[in-house]
């Protein structure tokens, strides 16, 4: 085989496995998500008499999350020298992360902001940290309790309550 001919197939290769990088995928993903959250709130008021309005906040966290995930994109491309292999174990894991994510999201109208927050983080810990379940439950249980003492209990701010009243 000539170095040319190597060169030119490694190019296809790149472009190819570029395309099945995680890091590329998730930013792509995120990038997404950025112009929807820039397209939603590019109808709320940006500003009013008052300052700024519904809109400001997230106008600009569309901007960010599409600038930064571009510039993942930009990075992970200019440090891809040869052909790689996709992490399938990694894009799974954090595939489910995301949905576990979502479910918790979704439970939080039934069980209430605490509870869905505790197995939520009874979940990452023993399933993305590989931690034993008595760590993770003690660190659900702390982690509850401290957004409990901060939003509920310090600043009067009430989170969403269950079926079982907290």
């Amino acid at each position: 085989m000539t170095t040319e001919f190597r060169q030119r197939r490694g190019r296809g290769r790149v472009t190819k496995d570029i395309l099945r990088n995680g890091d590329v995928l998730s930013a792509a993903a995120l990038a997404a998500l950025g112009v929807y959250v820039f397209a939603e709130a590019w109808s709320w008021p940006y500003y009013n008499e008052d300052g700024p309005g519904p809109g400001f906040f997230p106008v600009w966290y569309g901007v960010v999350m599409v600038v930064l995930s571009l510039a993942l994109i930009a990075m992970t491309i200019a440090k891809l020298p040869r052909a790689e292999t996709p992490d399938w174990q990694g894009i799974s894991r954090a595939l489910i992360t995301w949905a576990a994510f979502a479910i918790s999201a979704a439970l939080m109208g039934w069980l209430g902001f605490l509870v869905s927050f505790a197995l939520l983080t009874f979940f990452m810990i023993t399933y993305v940290f590989r931690q034993p379940a008595v760590t993770a439950g003690v660190a659900a249980v702390i982690a509850a309790a401290a957004f409990y003492l901060v939003f509920p209990f310090a600043l009067s701010v009430p989170l969403p309550t269950g079926v079982f009243g907290f």
